[in-house]
Order: structure tokens, then C-alpha cells, then sequence
């Protein structure tokens, strides 16, 4: 059995305005067995290009390596631009060592309602994935019904945006496409990517997450 331990606590300023909400970085990273190009930071893997389509979007040529610049590089934008990063898992049980959502087990969660009310200036959570089985959002649903709290959709197509409210406080929830690699698949059988792609064959599921994320990120 390996304890799954969220290696970074949550990322968040005074006057941060929107949250980016995973589960957990991969087992390498709770060990501290980083490979050359990890960033020792919330979704530093070298196979999870979330800081690739940031970068893409904000031009910023960041550092991709285990070096303190590399996380000081991140670090600046998130405070520049008021985006924090709060993953909903704290720890989790593993059979086998994978970074797999569906094989977490005897979850932990950190709890997202004390984190905003701790935060009044966030005003939007960015749920990194859809709602499938033990994703930021799934677990999300779940604390939500334990407050009594309900989900109003906003819009229902892709990305989803909902609202909520804490404390009479409206928060907005956006689902965006994960950012690791094993959504491409799912990427490549969605119809606005397949009607881009048609006009584009240069069109790529890197370019399809840019055009997503750019209106959030």
C-alpha cells in the first residue's frame, strides 16, 4: 500500500481571485524523485502541460527543469496574474503506483468551502478535468452537498460553468479539459474539435486546450 501525499500546500495570496483545482501531482513527486525536466511545483510533471499552454497563451518562456528559477517563474505569474492553485486531495491510499484518479483510495480532501470563506476574493474555481470518478470536480460535488450547498448551471456546454454561493458570496466553477496527456482521446471525439480540425488540419488537441484555457487563464 502506498500513502499518496499531496507534496505542496495549497498556493493562494490575499488578493487572489480564481483557483486551479486538481487532485493530486504523480507518487514521484510525494518521494521527492523527480525526473530532469519535472518542476518541483503544483503541476510540474513533464507529462501534464498545463504551464506549456500558460506559457503558449502569456508568451512567457518559462524555465522547464527542477530549478528554483523554474518554480520562481510560476510562482510570479500566479501572484501577477491572482490565479492560486488549491488540488482537493489532501492524501490517498494507493494499490499501485500511478498517478490514475480511479486509483485513489481512503481519500483524504482538503476542504475547499474553509479555503474560500478563509479567502473572500476568489471568485471563480477552474476545475482542471471533467466531472469523471474521483476528479477535482466529482470530489468537489460531494463537500458541496455535505454544506448543503447547491450548483446553479450557467452554461451547460463545454467548458461547464456553474455558480454557487458561500456565505451569500457567488463563486463561478468552470470545467476545463485535463491537461494531461490521457485526454487526448476524448479531445479527439469533440465535435467542436472535430469542426476546427476540418477547416485546420494543422489543428492540434494542444491548440484545442489553448483555446479553452485562454479564456480563464
Amino acid at each position: 500500500m502506498f500513502l499518496h501525499q499531496h507534496p505542496y500546500q495549497p498556493f493562494i495570496q490575499k488578493d487572489t481571485t480564481k483557483l486551479i483545482v486538481g487532485t493530486l501531482p504523480p507518487p514521484r513527486f510525494s518521494v521527492g524523485q523527480l525526473l530532469e525536466r519535472d518542476v518541483d511545483f503544483c503541476y510540474g510533471s513533464c507529462h501534464n502541460s498545463l504551464w506549456r499552454y500558460i506559457d503558449k497563451i502569456h508568451g512567457l518562456n518559462l524555465t522547464y527543469d527542477n530549478s528554483t528559477e523554474a518554480i520562481e517563474e510560476r510562482k510570479q505569474f500566479l501572484i501577477k496574474n491572482k490565479i492560486g492553485i488549491c488540488d482537493i486531495v489532501e492524501r490517498a491510499e494507493r494499490d499501485k503506483i500511478d498517478a490514475s484518479d480511479l486509483g485513489m483510495k481512503n481519500i483524504l480532501l482538503r476542504d475547499l468551502i474553509g479555503y474560500l470563506r478563509q479567502f473572500p476574493n476568489v471568485n471563480t474555481l477552474l476545475f482542471i478535468g471533467g466531472r469523471s470518478k474521483n476528479g477535482p470536480e466529482y470530489f468537489f460535488r460531494k463537500q458541496l452537498k455535505q454544506y448543503d450547498i447547491s450548483l446553479k448551471v450557467i452554461d451547460d456546454t463545454m467548458p461547464r460553468i456553474h455558480e454557487f454561493a458561500v456565505d451569500k458570496r457567488p463563486v463561478k466553477t468552470v470545467s476545463l479539459i485535463s491537461s494531461s496527456g490521457a485526454a487526448n482521446l476524448s479531445i479527439g471525439s469533440n465535435q467542436e474539435y472535430k469542426r476546427i480540425k476540418a477547416k485546420d488540419k494543422a489543428f492540434t488537441t494542444f491548440d484545442f486546450r489553448v483555446l479553452q484555457y485562454r479564456q480563464f487563464l
